[in-house]
């Protein structure tokens, strides 16, 4: 296995936990991923994740999304309205055109001063196109939050683990020589490829330096923006790849496994010997890149990244966060048990994560699974990675029954539970339409109270009761 250019051994920040600061996640399904903002329960359709989306950059729900998913029918006032509207848009678009390519200009001049030669500059910036609609991605909010296991349906189809395996078996010894030198399985490494970019059909076709010229004039993280096309800059001096081809979704997130430009400086690598890390031709290079990321991150070697298991008809669920932490044997002392029998994985710190709440499936997750976060920082996208590379590797998948009657929420729904626990005496901060940690220790207060199961998952019939009490 040739690795010829240097790769950094730090990991200090998520891939997608940066994406996340853009508002996005993947490309792999538009419209499908969850917010990587919330941990644990219902999840915003974003952004990736997101892009990253990071799994949502190329499109995005507007906030005017009806529940259905249809846009509201709203006719303009008049032809002339609508024909006045759109010369005055056009004439703003000039007008920021116009301001971009100064911005352009002065930000050659910077990039210049940190080494990049004019060659690249030229390369780069000669045609550098400003993005309307790059900033419009970045500044939607979707309506409606996604139930886990409508996102889990879509990421984890039967297509997807079909066309997975199809994939890892024709990569199969590519597969098996970076497991043998980074010690992650290569069911692991495809899961992630299906997930982000679905096998490499769809890493989204912005090209790498508008997009992020565009966010770095004015995108909603500037500065963000412009550290990351700083990094781009240098991926072209550098050589691995040209600008034409260096296209991935509209924050930025690039080729088959959607890397940001910095995270490709510090662990993308040249498996294949050719002297270029390519994560968008170069199958080896994207394998290995992934999962040397993931090494960097803290993968451990030979450790799964848990299991579905039972818990007692008393189970304290506040403990289903994250952030509590216990060794297997003291959750076993609880009752939590293996959903098959068996016996549960030795984990020095794991973690019990219900993401449906009491009526849901629950899972008893390690430390591979918060490295899984370190890539798209989603319980979601951490559990459909897990069970896609479960199902590639011959093992079942999730085996519990979802609350699929459930609906979903609006985030304006959200922000009214919010209040309404706060006028209660359940503090949770300022209302945000995300459930979060707060909110859900807020909410199993609220349960606690009216004698329910105190799981902090919000539904329609809670919240209405909480509202109207």
């Amino acid at each position: 296995m040739k690795r010829s250019l240097p790769v950094k051994a730090s990991a200090t920040l998520s891939l997608c936990l940066c994406l996340a600061l853009l508002g996005c996640q993947s490309v792999a399904d538009t419209q499908t991923a969850p917010s990587a903002s919330d941990a644990n329960a219902s999840e915003v359709s974003a952004s990736p994740s997101g892009a990253a989306s990071k799994t949502n950059p190329s499109g995005a729900n507007s906030s005017q999304t009806t529940s259905s998913g249809s846009q509201p029918s709203n006719p303009p006032a008049s032809k002339s309205a609508t024909a006045d509207e759109g010369v005055e848009a056009s004439s703003n678009v000039s007008r920021d055109a116009s301001k971009f390519n100064a911005w352009v200009d002065d930000f050659r001049q910077r990039a210049a001063a940190e080494g990049i030669d004019r060659a690249t500059l030229a390369e780069a910036f000669d045609r550098a196109s400003y993005q309307p609609r790059i900033l419009e991605l970045d500044r939607s909010q979707p309506e409606f939050t996604r139930q886990i296991w409508s996102y889990l349906d879509t990421a984890v189809s039967s297509t997807r683990v079909s066309n997975g395996r199809e994939r890892l078996a024709a990569n199969r010894a590519t597969a098996n020589e970076v497991t043998q030198h980074y010690g992650v399985p290569g069911e692991v490494i495809v899961a992630i490829w299906g997930i982000e970019s679905n096998y490499g059909s769809n890493f989204g076709d912005f090209e790498t330096i508008d997009a992020l010229s565009t966010l770095g004039f004015d995108g909603r993280r500037q500065s963000f923006a412009r550290g990351e096309l700083m990094a781009a800059l240098k991926i072209l001096q550098n050589g691995d790849i040209d600008r034409d081809r260096m296209r991935g979704s509209w924050a930025g997130a690039m080729g088959h496994t959607q890397f940001i430009p910095s995270s490709f400086l510090a662990y993308a690598v040249d498996d294949d010997g050719d002297g270029r890390r390519d994560i968008w031709g170069s199958i080896p290079d994207v394998m290995a890149s992934t999962a040397n990321y993931l090494d960097a991150s803290g993968w451990q070697r030979g450790q799964p990244w848990g299991v579905e298991v039972t818990l007692p008809h008393d189970f304290d669920y506040s403990q289903t966060e994250l952030s509590v932490r216990h060794a297997t044997q003291a959750w076993q002392t609880q009752g939590v048990k293996r959903l098959d029998g068996s016996a549960l994985p030795n984990f020095e710190q794991a973690s019990v994560i219900a993401p449906a709440g009491a009526k849901g499936p629950a899972f008893l997750v390690g430390h591979n699974f918060r490295v899984i976060m370190r890539y798209n920082a989603s319980t979601s996208y951490a559990l459909a990675v897990a069970t896609l590379s479960d199902r590639l590797a011959g093992r079942p998948g999730i085996q519990g029954e979802w609350p699929r009657t459930e609906p979903a929420l609006s985030r304006d729904r959200i922000r009214r539970m919010q209040q309404g626990l706060n006028d209660h005496g359940f503090e949770v901060g300022t209302p945000d339409g995300l459930v979060g940690p707060n909110t859900r220790a807020g909410l199993r207060a609220y349960q606690r109270s009216i004698g329910v199961v105190p799981d902090g998952y919000p539904t329609q019939s809670l919240i209405q009761q909480l509202i109207e009490s």
